[in-house]
């Protein structure tokens, strides 16, 4: 277990912080150049983590949660709250706690525990008892239907295999829209039965319902919850449109062999008519009709961009381009924020509902990810770009959604975080999958970052693996009490309560603590405490929302900038001496971070459309450190005879012509042959029994590949190449160029050159030293 703890860097909590030992005041903060930020992963697994099946104890001052750093009076039963420092008197089902005999919450190991309340302490007299039944969950499937026949075809065999992976009380829907949208009555077995919308304009969620004949019944329901109960939910609707796995799957398996590509002509030159955003805006109404509240996915299926009604991108002209980088810069692109403004519409409408968007686009050109990544965000919905629904990425992706077991992502619902803080520190906002509830306290920041203005937040769906990178101020009170003289502790707790996939609800509470130091009397303390890694990724996460947010904002100047001032105030050097330059070994890792982020995708975004930009940043935002870490900084393997498996650097010198290299940059895995190994292996050597070393060569980069691969979601692209050959710029474009057209003359035979005039690794470092000490 310890090593697994020594591996773990999250430990139980799930937290990691930019900084672990806190300065008391917001001057000193603002010196220490990188923020006070944490990152948190709300549910992540861990098994140590203790479940009680009780409801907690709150604080009645502040309404933290009873935790293993509150101090306790045994005998006068009193615990206080380390918070608001409130007296709490403990209930009269705790008369017989004592110091041998503790409560879980009290253990001093548990800094994290999991409530399970019974269900019956929350009894709703408006809830029928079926109602009150774990919920089920439930998925409706938005299928666009614009494209040809063999991408159709592979994606209407996922969805049959979806279904039939589903659980057999989950309720499904389904919806499919081309130039207009079709939702599917799967209650009515006789024969199809279809609701049909236009596509050209935009449809009111009371118009959707008058439609649908759910008009009267959704007034019903909200009044008082009438008979006819299925499945816990109340409502014709669910019985009509709505219809567990077990039920529905022959009816929608016939009904999607019968599905055909949309019919509507497209003349010559012109792009499909597609409906993205009303077939969207439809799906939600009809789940806030029939289920309000409970948890609900729409799966947005997506082949192209939507060229009809609210949502459009691009027009239907194909000599029009989709929008790029530039088109954006330059305010060029004529529909962007029209669409964007309607998707941060539709995403006020899901959060009010509670539930997610999960996008799966799959095209060779850009299909809109830019605009709706803000109702996918918001919602803590799945996005996966693949570039055809035949392609490896997608498939095994879909298929992971709704797989259960330990490799299942353990998809939850309706959850909201809520953060409790020691006096004196204000939160910004938080960066993630997530929504501001709009909660005020004291603990508010006047400076938002990301969803801020609260002290809780709403996360409609959220997985192990969904992370929250949190941004603390302190506050500016010049009174002779610094944060932290009378206590030198700081304490946060994050609450998160949440429907798991069974349909409990689960709270669970993670109470942390650090020490505050005064860094104007010592800050070796300070640079102890620093996490180079999370403030790397922090800093990433904060540069990619300034580049989305600020205008003309230059992000390669503010990094630079940033990591001139960080190295001048920890660095250790004579003044105007760069030679005498070093860096506690606390740090030395944090310049290479910040010199492979400025060469990254979330930097240097003229490479890739604004699909992928968006794409690569949502993902960045919603990972844990340790994944953001590695799309920031690839991690490569050399793989040769002379030696074991072993870390390389990420630089072009690594190459040789004996070697191969597997390099992770987590949305995509590549495994390069050097020039001898791809010649051989041409020759077919490894099939001869006396090469048996050389085949167990070849296999081992792709068995370690297949195991990155098997864990991830979503799944990277797998790109497996040799030295000289097309498609070997996946892994030259990640490496540090320290070898170029410039120098070729001075490489190793065998080795590579990197054709750019990208500065190399060694003359960032140079220029760094340089202007750090700079008086």
């Amino acid at each position: 277990m310890s090593e697994m703890a020594n591996a773990d860097p999250e430990g139980i909590d799930g937290v990691r912080m930019s900084w672990n030992v806190w300065p008391r005041t917001k001057v000193e903060a603002s010196k220490c150049v990188v923020p006070l930020a944490a990152s948190i992963a709300p549910i992540r697994h861990h098994p140590e983590i203790p479940t009680l099946p009780y409801a907690p104890l709150r604080c009645k001052s502040c309404s933290a949660v009873l935790n293993p750093f509150s101090r306790v009076d045994f005998t006068a039963k009193i615990w206080i709250c380390p918070f608001c420092y409130q007296r709490c008197h403990f209930p009269p089902h705790y008369a017989m706690i004592s110091e041998t005999h503790l409560p879980g919450e009290l253990y001093p190991q548990y800094t994290t525990v999991q409530y399970a309340p019974p269900q019956s302490t929350h009894p709703n007299p408006a809830l029928d008892s079926a109602q009150q039944a774990n919920p089920s969950p439930v998925f409706l499937f938005l299928l666009d239907t614009c494209m040809i026949e063999e991408e159709l075809g592979f994606v209407k065999s996922e969805l049959k295999r979806a279904v039939g992976l589903l659980p057999d009380n989950a309720l499904v829907g389904f919806v499919s829209f081309g130039t207009q949208v079709q939702v599917h009555e799967l209650g009515f077995s006789d024969m199809s039965k279809v609701y049909v919308f236009r596509g050209t304009k935009e449809v009111s969620k009371d118009q959707v319902l008058e439609q649908l004949g759910l008009a009267v019944g959704a007034r019903r329901v909200a009044g008082a919850y009438q008979k006819g109960v299925q499945n816990g939910f109340p409502n014709s609707g669910v019985t009509r449109f709505l219809l567990p796995a077990s039920e529905c799957e022959y009816t929608l398996n016939s009904l999607l062999d019968e599905l055909q590509t949309d019919q509507w002509p497209v003349s010559p030159g012109n792009r499909a008519s597609r409906c993205t955003g009303v077939a969207l805006s439809v799906a939600a109404s009809l789940l806030g009709a029939c289920l309000p509240g409970t948890g609900a996915r729409i799966i947005a299926l997506v082949g192209g961009p939507c060229t009809e009604g609210p949502g459009t991108i691009v027009s239907k002209d194909l000599s029009d381009p989709v929008r790029s980088h530039k088109d954006l810069d330059k305010d060029a692109a004529p529909y962007f924020k029209k669409a964007v403004k309607f998707y941060e519409n539709l995403a006020k409408q899901l959060v009010g509902q509670g539930h997610v968007l999960d996008l799966f686009a799959s095209a060779l050109d850009q299909v809109g990810v830019a605009e709706m990544k803000v109702a996918v965000e918001k919602t803590g919905g799945l996005v996966v770009l693949a570039e055809s629904f035949g392609h490896s990425v997608f498939k095994d992706s879909f298929k992971r959604v709704f797989e259960e077991g330990e490799h299942s992502l353990g998809l939850c619902f309706n959850g909201t975080l809520e953060i409790n803080c020691s006096k004196d520190i204000k939160i910004q906002g938080i960066i993630g999958p997530c929504t501001s509830l709009e909660k005020k306290g004291p603990a508010v920041a006047d400076t938002v970052i990301g969803e801020g203005n609260t002290t809780m937040w709403k996360m409609c769906g959220l997985d192990k693996s969904t992370c929250l990178t949190v941004f603390f101020d302190l506050s500016s009170s010049d009174r002779s009490s610094a944060p932290g003289t009378a206590n030198p502790q700081l304490y946060l707790q994050f609450l998160t309560s949440y429907q798991d996939p069974e349909g409990q609800s689960m709270l669970r509470v993670t109470t942390v603590t650090r020490r505050w130091i005064d860094t104007a009397v010592s800050s070796e303390e300070l640079v102890q405490g620093f996490d180079q890694e999370a403030a790397a990724v922090v800093v990433a996460r904060l540069t990619s929302l300034k580049m989305e947010m600020e205008e003309g904002f230059d992000a390669i100047r503010w990094l630079d900038r940033s990591l001139i001032r960080l190295c001048s105030k920890f660095g250790d050097y004579r003044k105007d001496d760069p030679s005498s330059f070093t860096l506690n070994p606390c740090f030395s890792l944090y310049p290479q971070f910040m010199f492979n982020l400025r060469r990254s995708q979330f930097v240097q975004v003229f490479n890739n459309s604004p699909d992928e930009t968006a794409y690569f940043r949502m993902l960045l935002n919603r990972e844990n450190i340790t994944n953001a870490a590695v799309m920031i900084q690839p991690s490569l393997i050399s793989y040769s005879f002379n030696s074991l498996p072993a870390p390389a650097l990420l630089d072009v010198a690594s190459i040789a012509a004996d070697r191969i290299l597997l390099l992770d940059s987590y949305f995509s895995v590549v495994i390069f042959h050097g020039m001898t190994i791809a010649q051989w292996r041409n020759m077919g050597y490894q099939n001869q029994p006396e090469h048996q070393a050389f085949a167990q060569l070849l296999s081992a980069p792709h068995d370690d590949a297949q195991i990155i691969i098997h864990e991830r979601f979503p799944v990277p692209r797998l790109v497996v190449c040799d030295q000289h050959g097309s498609q070997a710029r996946f892994l030259l474009a990640k490496l540090n160029p320290s070898a170029t057209y410039n120098n070729a003359q001075e490489i190793a035979a065998g080795s590579d050159i990197i054709f750019t005039d990208d500065v190399s690794l060694q003359v960032f470092f140079e220029h760094l030293q340089r202007l750090a000490v700079q008086s």
